[in-house]
């Protein structure tokens, strides 16, 4: 009920706001021209003369204002380099438009300075609305500007101020309460790869903030649009070309509590993994023999040798911690070849970061409510790195062609500490572990794209891409100390830990970890649009086709090696991990330790997929209000996997999807429009979940298996949308969608007991609805100074989903095998990590005369499914969390700008917590035995975080790292 009132008292406080007009008012609009090359002028500013109205034109040169009074007005227009045109005696009239269509005229001879005007402007709060409003499908958005103001550091950060988005794990995008798996993202129009191992996800926060343009949502489907996707498609667009030549250099220093100037334990990974690379020493040797048999088939002196090869850097080493650094250089430069105009954008980002947490975790016996089985606190600790590098060059040969190069790499590094205490209750064994991994991952896309305009009517483009992902995660080292719980020596000290050394390798306790995944996609995009009558019109008839193709290769290859015990080892096992795996203690002979070789043919395999897919669309405009566009797109998958130990493919899937698509808009006003959309579209597994590669979660304390037996999900999508805007820069949207799921993939927990063993199925059924609004509310008319430089953007969503489970599930079994599994979860259910509610606010001030801007900005998304659980462990819910963020800024002199940021204030604590009463929520009493209870399952804070920018601009462009 309180939801209901917050969404009903944000949609009337905002209609309130825009209808309290008592005047007759009309409105005025039109287009403005180049006089001699006829081109749209993007940014003109165009006002009412005498009174505080006015806008800029968008992309196609257009404009609208509203709320004109009632009369004879004069109209001034004024643009860079043109000549300033005033147009007298406009007349307006209460209730309706006056068109205005006008051309300019260059100043002087200053035409050759004027190649800013072949620039559309796209990454400005009017342009990305202006583009949402003119496109066919329904989509929401964000642009550089209001990034900008809010500040925020990354592409992950940004994004979660849009409608229905949602962040996990801080870099993770959910939309409309969907995974990661059912999002489809793009960089520049070309798929972007997963840059995970365990799961399919891209991850947001690899991409700077300052090298963005914009960024797309699109929540319904249509022909042009990939059709592997349920929640939506993410365009993400880099920075394109310069207006004019500049050199741009930002350094932003970060203050995070409990993290900056703490003592913590970390360990060394070389001299270069300030740059995110490691040490040649964490490689594995080449010499280490390639099979698990042939290794473990030597004598335990013959495999104690191979381990002395590896580093005995096991020791920790404590550090106070350094405040964060990022740094951005970015520079511009635009010149002529002959006849040729050039420009080039290059963008330099370097962060060094670093965050500590104090991780409480808790695993439950289960047959009470908060029956304690283990009980730890992990001291974590991370440092990371990012580097990364953006380079495109532009090459205007002629207004009808344009040849872009666009190159996007990022070098990124994580060292990860973890010491683990506590106690395994049940057992009355206390435990300390440690856990030290490096990772490291590479992401590389170039690409080269054309545009050509064939005619006024028709044109081309076309992208030529080749993408890279590398990931490494180099010798990660894990260790596990055990003694009895009070247990005391003969001197009534109390017992040293001993090292628990299994009699197999196991990825728990003490062994070495290597892995690297490579990636390589070459992909070929073509487009091709054709109107119809006068492309001057505004909503002209259009036919759009193109096709879209990729190959995609993929190997992954992970090793395992664990220590073990030769004799007793009393006099060794008590000593610190640096001391107790020094190479005289590892020689293979009695008492020391040797090595085995714990890989199975499993963890390395080979994946192919080849995507080629078609469409066709078509836009019809039914009378003056009305327009349909209808289209349809073919995808042809082959997706192979293949052990690297086998000859025949353990996946062979060839799959047709015909993916037909809908979008209608009824313009009810010059500012208000209807639009309902239906999209057919599917959710194909990812190589990772198709492999039967087992990896081990070391914080979760859980293991993440493959299943080959997934299929193609099939999604039926449906959504409706009514959008109104008041002026250029101001908007309201209601959405409401529903979706309709057949054999949605979902993640299974394995009723093993003892065990916690996911894996990935395909549901029966789902469906998904949902209801958005949004919306951006300005006081351009007001009499306040003030109010006239604020502005109020929120939007929030009501999302509610259900998904329906078999009652035996094709999955894995104990051995690895797949088999029938007997369902002992719950049968309906929502879908993992869906919110049943997201609610962002944003409160923005910017005073152009003063320089000075501040902004107060929230976000929350309700509890959802973190782990699907089963009978024997309950499902593991993520609370939610109030994020306030406040953020102040001060322009001097138009060159030096100092920001001031403070995110994280309320610094709310992440819990997870165990739905123990299975009744689908998580209720106030974690604590108690009662049947009625619930349980936390992790609990930790990250703490609030501060930074401080200076920003020096040799130009007129502003760039925040």
């Amino acid at each position: 009920m309180n939801r209901s009132i917050l969404f009903l008292l944000l949609f009337l406080s905002y209609v309130a706001a825009v209808a309290a007009k008592d005047a007759p008012l009309g409105t005025v609009r039109g287009t403005i021209r180049d006089e001699k090359t006829k081109e749209a002028l993007i940014g003109c500013t165009v006002r009412i003369d005498g009174t505080q109205l006015g806008v800029t034109t968008d992309v196609e040169g257009n404009f609208v204002i509203p709320n004109v009074p009632a009369g004879t007005q004069k109209i001034v227009i004024s643009y860079i380099s043109y000549k300033t045109k005033e147009i007298p005696n406009v007349r307006v009239e209460s209730g309706n438009t006056t068109v205005v269509e006008t051309e300019l005229t260059v100043e002087g001879q200053a035409l050759q300075e004027v190649v800013v005007r072949g620039n559309r402007a796209t990454n400005t709060e009017i342009a990305v609305i202006t583009e949402i409003k003119q496109l066919k499908p329904i989509a929401v958005g964000i642009s550089a500007m209001q990034i900008q103001k809010s500040q925020d550091r990354d592409a992950a950060a940004a994004i979660r101020r849009v409608p229905g988005v949602s962040i996990v794990d801080n870099r993770f995008v959910l939309i409309r309460g969907l995974g990661t798996r059912y999002n489809n993202v793009l960089i520049n129009d070309v798929i972007a790869p997963s840059t995970e191992v365990e799961s399919r996800s891209f991850s947001f926060d690899i991409v700077p903030s300052n090298i963005l343009d914009r960024m797309i949502v699109y929540k319904s489907g249509s022909a042009e649009l990939p059709g592997d996707f349920a929640g939506g498609v993410i365009k993400i667009y880099t920075k394109r070309r310069p207006e004019q030549n500049f050199t741009d250099v930002g350094v932003t220093v970060g203050y995070r509590a409990n993290t900056t100037f703490q003592n913590v334990q970390t360990h060394s990974r070389g001299g270069l993994s300030f740059l995110g690379l490691w040490d040649a020493k964490s490689q594995l040797p080449s010499s280490f023999p390639a099979k698990a048999s042939e290794f473990n088939g030597l004598s335990s002196v013959r495999r104690a040798s191979y381990a002395r090869l590896l580093p005995n850097d096991w020791a920790l080493k404590s550090i106070s911690v350094a405040p964060d650094v990022r740094i951005a250089v970015n520079t511009g430069r635009r010149f002529e070849l002959g006849n040729v105009r050039v420009s080039n954008l290059t963008s330099i980002n370097y962060a060094l970061t670093n965050q500590f947490q104090d991780v409480n975790l808790r695993l439950y016996e289960n047959t009470t409510a908060n029956d304690v089985q283990q009980e730890y606190n992990d001291a974590t600790y991370a440092q990371n790195t990012r580097l990364g590098i953006l380079h495109n060059w532009t090459f205007r040969f002629s207004p009808r062609f344009t040849l872009e190069w666009k190159t996007l790499y990022n070098q990124l590094g994580a060292t990860e500490t973890v010491v683990r205490n506590g106690s395994f209750v049940i057992d009355g064994v206390d435990v300390r572990s440690y856990s030290e991994r490096f990772e490291n991952r590479s992401i590389l896309n170039t690409q080269v794209s054309g545009e050509h305009s064939l005619s006024e009517l028709s044109k081309v483009n076309w992208i030529a891409s080749y993408g890279y992902s590398g990931r490494w995660e180099p010798d990660w080292k894990r260790a596990q100390y055990t003694r009895p719980v009070g247990a005391t020596g003969p001197d009534g000290q109390p017992e040293p830990f001993r090292l628990n050394v299994p009699v197999q390798p196991s990825p728990l306790n003490l062994g070495r970890f290597y892995s690297k995944l490579n990636e390589q996609v070459v992909s070929m995009i073509g487009n091709y649009d054709h109107t119809f009558g006068n492309p001057t019109d505004r909503e002209p008839n259009r036919i759009k086709a193109g096709f879209y193709g990729e190959r995609r290769n993929r190997d992954f290859a992970a090793r395992f090696y664990g220590y073990e015990r030769v004799g007793l080892i009393n006099n060794i096992s008590g000593l610190a991990i640096g001391q107790a795996l020094a190479p005289e203690n590892v020689t293979g002979r009695e008492g020391s330790f040797s090595l085995q070789d714990g890989t199975v043919d499993n963890d390395s395999y080979n994946g192919q997929t080849t995507y080629a897919a078609g469409y066709v669309s078509g836009d019809v405009n039914i009378g003056s209000r009305a327009n349909l566009t209808l289209g349809f797109r073919g995808e042809f998958y082959n997706q192979t996997l293949r052990l690297t130990s086998a000859v025949k493919p353990l996946v062979d899937n060839n799959i047709f999807s015909p993916l037909p698509s809908v979008n209608f808009t009824y313009k009810l006003t010059e500012q208000q429009n209807l639009r309902f959309a239906y999209s057919s579209t599917v959710n194909r597994p990812e190589l990772r979940e198709l492999a039967p590669f087992r990896y081990y979660d070391f914080a979760r304390q859980i293991e993440v298996i493959g299943n080959p037996r997934l299929k193609t999900a099939t999604i039926q999508n449906f959504d409706a949308k009514y959008e109104f805007y008041p002026t250029p820069n101001e908007l309201i949207s209601i959405t409401a969608f529903y979706k309709s799921f057949k054999d949605p993939i979902e993640s299974f927990l394995i009723p093993i007991p003892g065990n916690f063993i996911f894996t990935f199925t395909n549901a029966l059924a789902a469906r998904n609805y949902g209801v958005e609004i949004e919306f951006r509310k300005g006081f351009a008319n007001s009499g306040s100074t003030f109010l006239q430089n604020l502005q109020i953007v929120g939007n929030a969503s009501y999302i509610n989903s259900r998904v329906t489970t078999a009652d035996f599930i094709e999955a894995p079994g104990a051995g690895g095998a797949i088999e029938l599994v007997g369902n002992s979860t719950d049968r309906k259910r929502a879908l993992a990590n869906q919110s049943p509610y997201l609610i962002n606010l944003g409160l923005y001030y910017a005073n152009p005369t003063s320089g000075w801007q501040y902004n107060l900005l929230y976000n929350v998304a309700g509890p959802r499914i973190f782990l699907v659980g089963n009978i024997e462990d309950p499902t593991t819910y993520e609370m939610p969390r109030h994020v306030v963020d406040f953020n102040i800024s001060k322009t001097i002199k138009q060159q030096f700008e100092v920001r001031l940021g403070i995110q994280d204030i309320l610094n709310a604590p992440f819990r997870f917590a165990q739905d123990y009463n299975g009744d689908r929520k998580i209720g106030k009493d974690v604590t108690s035995r009662s049947a009625d209870a619930d349980q936390n399952y992790i609990n930790y804070r990250r703490g609030q975080y501060v930074t401080l920018t200076g920003v020096y601009t040799f130009g007129r462009r502003t760039v925040v790292p």
